[in-house]
């Protein structure tokens, strides 16, 4: 279990992200008192599923063959630190 602080600064983003992340409900967390706190699980799957939608357009490279999961690879490098 991790606190919004501990999950920030695991995943280098500043906490109102993560509390961001739990308000519109991308990231599952439950209060206990006053604080949330977070399954390391749910953390890591927002992770694997990117933060950010990529357009169509930049799924393929020009040739036609499709591009490696960019944020993913970026998360699981940070994530090794």
């Amino acid at each position: 279990m991790l606190t919004v602080p501990e999950a920030a600064r695991r995943v280098s983003r500043d906490p109102e992200t993560i509390r961001r992340w739990i308000r519109t409900g991308k990231l599952r967390a439950r209060k206990v008192g006053t604080q949330h706190v977070i399954e390391e699980s749910d953390l890591d799957e927002v992770l694997e599923a990117g933060s950010l939608p990529v357009p169509a357009r930049w799924r393929t490279f020009d040739s036609g063959r499709p591009q490696p999961d960019w944020v993913a690879a970026v998360a699981r490098s940070r994530r090794n630190r």
